[in-house]
């Protein structure tokens, strides 16, 4: 286990001094916005875990949130560096991944790139062996505040990242003793929305608003019956203009990630995907037009038979306990148009 642990941090270190030297002799001056921490950069050997150290530790973390956002951040340099776009999605996963994709092909290869604050941790304590740790951490991302969460297969990647929104927080998370933070499981029961059906709930409260059955399970505001409330306006324009328009949202398989609160609820983060379709039902000469945001998928103004859209979004939502029930509320999101076909 300890081989594995060094040889991912080592493999993650040499990406993150190969990417830089390589950008650098691309780009010129291109200089990176991050540095690793000095113990990352020393990292070469570990000794072997006690019997009781966790598979993640708080240090570990800290030493992975710098070498991933390191290396993410140098990929993003302009550069005629061969498989960048590729390198960069290898250090993601879940819906960061398609985001990443979208990031790169929108922009002509130069997203944009972060500048990042120190994070606050928050490691579960996961017992050695666990295959698929996790962990989240709260910085600023251009001085906005956003969580993200850390995921380990072979390698560490990032897999959510979410904005937290205008006047919301994050609420008390719970910590053990050593500083560690408490994790919920996916079928957990003493929280009102159970991780695992988060995205479902909230897929349905986006295209039903308050008149499907999950009404009043998830607050009301702009990524929930807001959304609804569009979706429906929506299709009743399209409809007097001899179109269909129709717009559903999915969870997918994308994981989901909770961490117990201090009040017995959940903070959970989750993902999305939303697919929007308009389609002609007239004659030919009724054409869609193509909006300007999915003009680097899509090189025609118009289309004659379908556009289709498809965007991914990232959530982090307060969840009561069931002892104390109310709505949820999302505190943080970001998302982008990822995938644009037509007709």
């Amino acid at each position: 286990m300890d081989q594995v642990r060094v040889h991912g941090r080592r493999t993650t270190l040499a990406l993150a001094a190969g990417l830089l030297a390589a950008v650098t002799a691309c780009s010129g001056d291109a200089q990176p916005r991050a540095t690793p921490t000095s113990s990352a950069a020393a990292a070469t050997s570990s000794p072997s875990p006690s019997p009781d150290e966790p598979e993640v530790t708080r240090t570990e973390a800290a030493e992975v949130f710098a070498e991933v956002t390191l290396s993410e951040d140098v990929l993003r340099v302009k550069s005629d560096l061969q498989g960048r776009l590729g390198l960069a999605v290898d250090l993601t996963d879940g819906g960061q991944t398609r985001i990443t994709v979208a990031d790169y092909l929108s922009t002509d290869y130069a997203p944009r790139r972060y500048t990042w604050g120190s994070p606050t941790l928050f490691v579960p304590r996961f017992e050695q062996g666990e295959g698929s740790p996790w962990f989240s951490a709260l910085a600023t991302r251009d001085g906005r505040p956003t969580l993200l969460t850390f995921t380990r297969s072979d390698r560490w990647r990032i897999s959510s990242a979410a904005r937290l929104l205008p006047g919301q927080k994050l609420p008390e998370i719970e910590f053990d003793a050593d500083g560690y933070a408490g994790a919920v499981g996916s079928d957990d029961k003493t929280v009102t929305i159970s991780p695992q059906f988060m995205g479902p709930v909230h897929a349905s409260v986006a295209e039903t608003g308050t008149a499907g059955v999950t009404a009043g399970l998830i607050a009301a505001g702009p990524y929930t019956t807001e959304i609804a409330e569009q979706i429906a306006s929506r299709r009743e324009d399209a409809k007097a203009e001899g179109f269909s328009y129709d717009s559903i949202f999915s969870a997918d398989n994308y994981p989901v990630y909770a961490l117990r609160t201090e009040d017995g609820g959940a903070l959970i983060q989750y993902s999305l995907s939303r697919t929007t379709t308009t389609t002609t039902r007239t004659a030919e000469d009724d054409y869609i037009p193509v909006p300007k945001s999915a003009r680097w998928a899509i090189s025609t103004p118009v289309l004659r038979r379908t556009l289709r859209l498809v965007e991914t979004h990232q959530y982090a939502t307060a969840v009561p306990p069931l002892t104390a029930p109310k709505a949820a509320a999302v505190i943080a999101h970001d998302g982008a148009l990822t995938r644009a076909t037509g007709t």
